[in-house]
């Protein structure tokens, strides 16, 4: 009899140990909703309340308005499919060209002491001065915006893959040399392995500029995209169709920043997450 309660408590007991974490979900959820609810009311009602002009902050409720008369009138998708292109375009190619010299950076501390001054410059060097230099070098295409948002995503990348890449533990390089295996494999199955979770750390940065240099590309000098919106809305004084290009940048870097988490939790998998209770 001691048996049988002894494998029937493990049954039991189970749904109690989930119970908890369900709900813990289920309020962070609910927490979540609830700020934006109120966000989105006061946003509704405080402008009227603190008789403030539509022209420097309308109602949400405008907002959407000009939202649905942009996507019949303004081909508000077609803009929105441009810039989402030039972010993913610019946030692949920066991060690969970062990978890449993140790495060689880091296996050769003689080329990081020659390069780094440069690549230093580059950094410090603002973006928005590039712009206009890309847009008179390559015309009012999307190559512009894709080399700004390149050159604002590559540092991040770079320096989270270098560190990374320095900070391999020694005795694991010296376990696998022992049983004879080659410098590609050791850079595959110990230095690349060690460099995955700063290399997504530096992607989710990275995820988020990306959609800045593509604004500021636009900005500078787009016919097509958000930021092209965002321009042509500041000029015809329409606020709420500037909101509204704000609001479209915004999700684009959201679902950037989704993907980027999407692939961490593929990859890193067997790495432990954090609980979302602190208790």
């Amino acid at each position: 009899m001691n048996t049988a309660t002894t494998i029937a408590s493990p049954g039991v007991d189970t749904p109690r140990k989930a119970n908890p974490a369900l709900r813990e979900k289920a309020y962070t959820v609910a927490g979540s909703l609830l700020v934006l609810a109120l966000f989105l009311a006061a946003w509704e009602w405080g402008p009227g309340l603190l008789r403030m002009p539509e022209f420097i902050l309308p109602r949400f409720s405008r907002v959407v308005q000009e939202a649905g008369f942009m996507w019949h009138n303004s081909d508000l998708l077609s803009h929105f499919g441009v810039t989402a292109l030039e972010v993913v375009a610019g946030f692949g190619l920066g991060s690969l060209l970062g990978l890449a010299v993140g790495v060689a950076l880091g296996l050769s501390p003689r080329a990081e002491a020659m390069l780094s001054p440069y690549i230093l410059a580059l950094q410090i060097a603002p973006k928005v001065a590039f712009a206009p230099l890309f847009v008179m070098w390559l015309g009012y295409t999307v190559y512009p915006k894709i080399l700004v948002a390149v050159l604002i995503v590559f540092f991040p990348v770079m320096i989270n893959v270098l560190s990374a890449i320095r900070t391999v533990d020694p005795d694991m390089v010296n376990l696998v040399r022992t049983l004879n295996a080659t410098r590609w494999q050791i850079f595959c199955l110990v230095e690349f392995r060690s460099a995955l979770p700063a290399l997504f750390s530096g992607l989710r940065i990275a995820s988020t500029l990306a959609v800045i240099g593509v604004t500021v590309g636009e900005l500078v000098g787009g016919n097509k995209g958000l930021g092209f919106l965002l321009v042509d809305g500041e000029g015809q004084g329409n606020t709420a169709a500037v909101f509204v290009a704000i609001t479209a940048l915004t999700l684009t870097g959201i679902l950037t920043y989704a993907a980027v988490v999407w692939a961490e939790r593929r990859v890193l998998h067997y790495l432990p997450r954090a609980a979302t209770s602190t208790k």
